[in-house]
């Protein structure tokens, strides 16, 4: 069989291939393309393009189409909403759940302190939320005081079973993670791997989740971290989110939004809190 040449990924996308993605992307999870995005999605889809033979986006969706193609179709997906993220980004949100949060709600809840991490990405999100519990803990809350459960979703399942097994490289482990809490909160498994500690893993429960689904299984929260993910939905889509995120947080919880993102015609429904540094809202 003669050899296929590879990809030309900087082959420009037809107009018509690229406006049927992003059809297909909005309504699969609620992503909004930009129309300046054809390098991406060709760069991201680049080696799936190659495993299935196909020479298009169109004969892509076409593939997708059928009945027994959810296995692509999931794959597509994952392709285009798994991003690159850091331990304790922004470093603000932390420093608030650590100083502000935590403390207050372990004067007034009555059980567990939930807080929900959606779309989790690789991790360290969730992981970095209970390195504070446990730094907070360890630091005076006392083990009478109320446990914390983390509970972490993201569209990726593969990107799940990767979280679950909260193994990480040297490289990203350098991206945002010191020292003290690399030895402090991880063990070395081979080379350069390492695996986050079991004291700070089984605060966690990590399962697959459309934030276009409903959200009641997971039941309420006193805190949601919802960062750096609404920018990429369209105005109707993030307003459905965040009123349902509402109805997910207990009366007083807090939603925790990335640095660049805010709150507008929801005013019903959240407050701001200045916390100088950094902004979170109050459910009302």
């Amino acid at each position: 069989m003669k050899p296929q040449p590879p990809l030309n990924t900087n082959r420009p996308l037809a107009r018509e291939h690229y406006e049927e993605f992003r059809a297909f992307l909005e309504k699969a999870c609620g992503i909004v393309l930009g129309d300046n995005k054809q390098y991406l999605v060709t760069s991201r889809l680049a080696r799936l393009l190659g495993e299935y033979k196909v020479d298009n986006l169109h004969q892509l969706i076409e593939l997708m189409r059928g009945s027994s193609q959810r296995g692509l179709r999931e794959a597509v997906v994952d392709a285009m909403t798994t991003n690159e993220t850091l331990w304790f980004r922004d470093t603000h949100p932390f420093n608030i759940l650590r100083d502000k949060l935590l403390p207050e709600l372990q004067r007034s809840s009555n059980g567990p302190i939930r807080i929900w991490s959606a779309a989790c990405s690789s991790g360290q999100e969730p992981y970095s939320i209970s390195m504070i519990a446990e730094e907070a803990r360890a630091a005076g809350f006392g083990a009478s005081k109320q446990p914390v459960e983390i509970v972490a979703t993201d569209l990726s399942k593969s990107m799940l079973e990767a979280c679950k097994a909260a193994e990480y490289d040297q490289l990203s482990l350098s991206r945002g993670l010191s020292p003290e809490r690399l030895q402090r909160f991880f063990e070395p498994v081979v080379a350069d791997r390492w695996r986050v500690k079991r004291e700070i893993r089984q605060r966690v429960r990590f399962q697959p989740l459309n934030l276009l689904d409903s959200y009641l299984t997971l039941g309420k929260f006193d805190i949601i971290f919802c960062r750096n993910v609404l920018i990429y939905f369209a105005g109707e889509r993030k307003l459905d989110i965040l009123w349902r995120m509402h109805a997910n947080l207990k009366p007083g919880g807090h939603l925790i939004l990335g640095a660049s993102e805010g709150l507008t015609d929801v005013g019903d429904y959240y407050q701001m809190v200045q916390c100088n540094p950094g902004i979170i809202y109050r459910a009302t």
